[in-house]
């Protein structure tokens, strides 16, 4: 009796822990799914303020809201949408309380540029302008110092910039077409510029005279090199976060080696080993074209009588010469127009009206491999036949070119017969929608002052701010071990050219 009580009372309990046992699991079962839910949500342990704006740098124009506050510049900001290769796909949804906040926010956000105090010798100096006194910089309120005409013209990027961000401290600061502003503290800038006249520098002072042991433009470089590398400025950086323009082939020859951190403006890098210059770190700016512009054009493909047009040097070393043998494959053409040509005796003006009554205008590869006559085309309203296989265009992540230029390679243009035949199969329709195109996009290539909205100062400084967010990247990333000593040993070092490289 004893041991049936026994085992009876053991049954019991043995129900019970099996009771309790699966309360618990059951318990833990429904604790897990809740935080595997949870989990899916937006994590909380990170401050979100903290993030930057996470929406994307475009809405549509129908959701009628103001620029979003961002670390950097949208790149169509200041252009005419319908130019550029980005079309908006996806509208964003505004709430009450975002479009309020916007409103009390409705400046679009600009690129912060803090500029070096350069002495004058260093910019306006080299144009012949003398200090009163009062400053380094001249009053551009009353007289805007004259850059030399010619092809001094066409590398003359710098002075335009320069300009444009000593307007800024004078300017409405809510100027639509402002899209860079100078700010005096460094510590506020998104970059640093460095206004030196690098081209102006090389044509007109790299010669050695008798008095001298070196060139004044090479004083200048050297002047220039041991200037930014004793500023705290570049110090913290490197050098990552500065601008500098030498958009001649030639112009800092010497410095280059020595400044390689910073941000180049340049027409092209054909003269620059890929580890000094390349399209991830630096920007390709338009040349300024030299012959006039069209105005009032109302020609059409009929009124236009020569098929293809080309004038300037024919013989050129390096890839120059493309444009020997072209000679030789066109010249006999009769609506072809191939000849050697210069700025001596009128030679802007002939050039001028051959652009303008051409269907279409050569650009091919010569000491290097861009030229001022791509923008001469565009801006006569002659489609471009370029032919450069090294070539690398501004503005070109926002701007399809290939809807106003035909692009040949090297080898195919060499072959008898190709290009003149290739040029006869382009008809009227599509010759006449690739010269609309011309006409849309010129104003992205005119230099002026004061600048003016959507022209190539604005879009330099776009595709300069679009360039921020690596260099920042790199900025963090190299303060990873500033703390280590062989970090505190770094500086700055030149890198020797590639063997046989000129």
């Amino acid at each position: 009796m004893a041991e049936r009580n026994a085992c009876s009372s053991s049954g019991f309990i043995s129900q019970k822990l099996w009771f309790c046992l699966f309360s618990t699991i059951s318990a833990l079962f429904i604790l897990s799914w809740f935080f595997v839910l949870r989990s899916a949500n937006t994590p909380r342990f990170i401050d979100q303020s903290l993030l930057p704006n996470s929406k994307p740098p475009f809405t549509s124009e129908k959701a009628n809201s103001e620029p979003q506050n961002q670390n950097h510049l949208d790149p169509t900001t200041a252009i005419n949408r319908s130019i550029l290769v980005d079309d908006e796909e996806e509208a964003t949804t505004t709430t009450p309380k975002e479009t309020q906040s916007n409103k009390c926010n409705s400046n679009k956000v600009v690129l912060k540029v803090f500029m070096y105090n350069l002495p004058p010798e260093f910019h306006f100096g080299l144009l012949d302008w003398k200090s009163d006194g009062h400053g380094v910089w001249p009053d551009i309120r009353t007289k805007v110092p004259d850059y030399p005409g010619g092809l001094n013209l066409q590398h003359s990027i710098e002075y335009w910039l320069t300009l444009d961000l000593l307007s800024s401290q004078f300017d409405d600061p809510s100027n639509p077409s402002r899209t860079a502003i100078k700010v005096d503290n460094s510590s506020e800038a998104d970059v640093i510029f460095v206004p030196f006249f690098s081209s102006l520098s090389y044509n007109r002072y790299s010669k050695v005279n008798s008095r001298q042991k070196t060139s004044r433009n090479k004083f200048l470089q050297e002047k220039l090199v041991r200037f930014l590398t004793a500023q705290g400025e570049w110090k913290s950086s490197g050098g990552r976060d500065h601008i500098i323009v030498a958009h001649h082939p030639n112009s800092l020859l010497d410095a280059r080696m020595k400044l390689w951190p910073a941000m180049f403006i340049l027409s092209d890098f054909g003269r620059y080993p890929p580890n000094i210059a390349n399209v991830e770190k630096d920007v390709i700016a338009p040349y300024k074209h030299v012959i006039k512009s069209y105005f009032n054009d109302v020609s059409n493909f009929d009124s236009r009588p020569t098929l293809l047009y080309f004038q300037g040097a024919i013989y050129r070393k390096d890839g120059g010469f493309v444009r020997q043998e072209l000679f030789y494959l066109l010249k006999d053409e009769k609506d072809v127009h191939f000849s050697f040509g210069s700025v001596r005796r009128d030679g802007i003006n002939k050039a001028t009206k051959g652009m303008h009554s051409s269907k279409f205008c050569l650009n091919i590869a010569g000491d290097t491999p861009s030229s001022n006559r791509l923008f001469d085309a565009i801006a006569s309203h002659c489609v471009p036949v370029i032919i450069s296989d090294e070539i690398e265009l501004p503005y070109e992540d926002v701007l399809d070119y290939s809807q106003f230029c035909i692009f040949v390679r090297t080898s195919d243009a060499l072959k008898e017969q190709f290009l003149i035949k290739l040029i006869r199969s382009i008809g009227k329709d599509e010759w006449t929608r690739m010269n609309a195109r011309l006409k849309e996009v010129e104003k992205l290539f005119e230099f002026q002052y004061p600048s003016k909205e959507g022209d190539a100062v604005q879009m330099i400084w776009q595709a300069v701010a679009r360039k921020v967010p690596a260099v920042r990247m790199k900025l963090h990333k190299s303060r990873r071990f500033s703390r280590s000593p062989s970090h505190r040993e770094r500086g700055l070092h030149s890198v020797p050219l590639p063997s046989n490289f000129w």
